[in-house]
């Protein structure tokens, strides 16, 4: 699809990837909603990307029918919903043996809930509207990007809720893929690498230094901006399709 035609939901799209996202778009001339759980920095976000062209809609991404219903809200004022980008998540970071004694399950499962279960079902909402869209170029009619992490592949300690919840991401992509190409919807999935983002931006600059001297090259941190511009690649590009792509410039990440 072109980007001009772009009529996207964007989960965790007030701040961070999601609004880089977001902000890409709606320069290319699509609109936006952005699905998030922070109302000032959607006002914001808004205010920023002009009311014409973005909505912010406060949304748990892990409520069934509170979804349905910002799905609803986000197709009527975009005039249609042809895109689905998945950025909201949560690190979730913890030790199963920690200090103070084993992980409560209740973490993992909120880790998991946002990032997998979270991303389901945005995903599956979504193209519960974009079947019934007018079929584009090959029979287009929609396009799902998740967003996982390179965690999914090498999880460092402390991050078995994290990773397994990336991971799940990455093992759905292509049975969604099959089962959503009958109706003509693409589905995709990013695993970036370590990029700036707030959580990022908030650690002691010799952390910073010393994340960025781990990737091989380029040795910096990735920028939201290339992250953006992956997902409107895949956006644009009908053959891509069922597969997860790495951005992270040959990062692998160590143990700790």
């Amino acid at each position: 699809m072109q980007l001009n035609t772009v009529r996207a939901v964007i989960t965790g799209g007030v701040s961070g990837l999601g609004l880089a996202v977001a902000q890409h778009l709606v320069a290319h001339g699509g609109k936006v909603a952005l699905f998030d759980v922070n109302d000032d920095k959607g006002a914001a976000a808004v205010a920023a990307l002009g009311e014409a062209n973005a909505r912010y809609i406060r949304t748990d991404v892990t409520n069934e029918a509170g979804v349905v219903a910002s799905m609803d809200a986000a197709k009527a004022f975009l005039g249609g919903l042809n895109a689905a980008i998945n950025c909201a998540g949560i690190l979730g970071a913890g030790r199963v043996l920690g200090k103070e004694g084993p992980m409560a399950l209740s973490q993992f499962q909120t880790t998991v809930m946002v990032n997998l279960v979270g991303s389901f079902n945005i995903a599956k909402a979504a193209a519960q509207l974009m079947q019934g869209n007018e079929a584009g170029a090959d029979g287009e009619r929609g396009v799902i990007v998740n967003t996982a992490s390179v965690a999914a592949y090498e999880g460092q300690i402390g991050q078995a809720a994290y990773s397994a919840s990336k991971g799940g991401v990455v093992g759905m992509t292509l049975p969604m893929a099959r089962e959503l190409s009958r109706f003509g919807i693409r589905v995709m999935t990013v695993a970036p690498g370590i990029f700036w983002t707030p959580m990022v931006d908030g650690m002691p600059e010799s952390v910073q230094q010393s994340l960025a001297a781990s990737i091989p090259f380029p040795s910096r941190l990735g920028k939201p901006e290339e992250f953006a511009d992956l997902v409107a690649y895949i956006l644009g590009n009908t053959y891509l399709n069922g597969e997860t792509i790495r951005l992270d410039g040959a990062t692998r990440l160590a143990p700790k």
